[in-house]
């Protein structure tokens, strides 16, 4: 809290400052995996009727994770049963097929996978085994540089050419005829987005994508 916002100029920068911050406030393993996984901090803060912690052990995985004492391990976990089909692989399923390639399947190969999962995790250098299979084939400049991101700028179109249609979603009287989120702390993030505030974007833009899934399928009042 004591750095203000847009102290770094870039706002990943900024974002992975205030990831760092909340891992180091984290209070166990699992308050430190959902700093990395969530976009909203304190998720129970927002939704209503949530009794205790938000966004534990990923539904029914619990028991399958009985049996691993190695934190890597269960993220690991956790990830391949949750954050994958649920996010990446989907985004990069209609990016890829959009244009005709098959970018991912031959990873996911249930005998790759198993393989995958004997090793060791990795030390230092990420990917090193196919940092090596691609060396055989393309120059390793291609392979051996930092991993070069890319992000929607979600907080200026939200400020931008979106605004009108984020503020209707997110009127005060429309969340709380929902009932199902509070509208307090969306109503502030939605100021912070406004007022330029890194990441704040993303976390609204949740909001907004369940604000949308139900107004599509008539759930609540919307």
């Amino acid at each position: 809290r004591a750095v203000p916002r847009g102290a770094w100029g870039a706002e990943a920068r900024a974002r992975r400052a205030r990831t760092l911050a909340g891992l180091l406030r984290a209070a166990d393993l699992g308050s430190f995996y959902r700093c990395f996984v969530s976009k909203w901090p304190d998720p129970e803060s927002v939704v209503l009727g949530v009794h205790g912690e938000a966004g534990g052990a990923f539904a029914g995985g619990a028991e399958a994770m009985r049996g691993m004492p190695d934190f890597v391990r269960r993220m690991q976990f956790l990830d391949a049963a949750g954050g994958l089909p649920d996010g990446i692989l989907a985004k990069v399923d209609r990016a890829s097929m959009g244009v005709g390639l098959e970018v991912r399947v031959p990873l996911l190969d249930h005998r790759v996978v198993e393989f995958a999962w004997r090793l060791p995790p990795p030390r230092g250098v990420g990917k090193p085994l196919l940092r090596r299979v691609l060396a055989r084939y393309v120059p390793r400049a291609l392979t051996d540089r930092p991993k070069m991101g890319f992000s929607v700028p979600i907080g200026r179109w939200l400020r931008g050419p979106l605004r009108d249609w984020a503020e209707t979603q997110l009127a005060e009287d429309r969340l709380r005829r929902g009932g199902w989120l509070d509208p307090a702390p969306v109503r502030r993030m939605w100021r912070s987005c406004l007022a330029g505030g890194g990441g704040d974007g993303m976390r609204i833009w949740c909001v907004l994508m369940f604000e949308s899934w139900r107004d599509t399928w008539r759930i609540g009042d919307a």
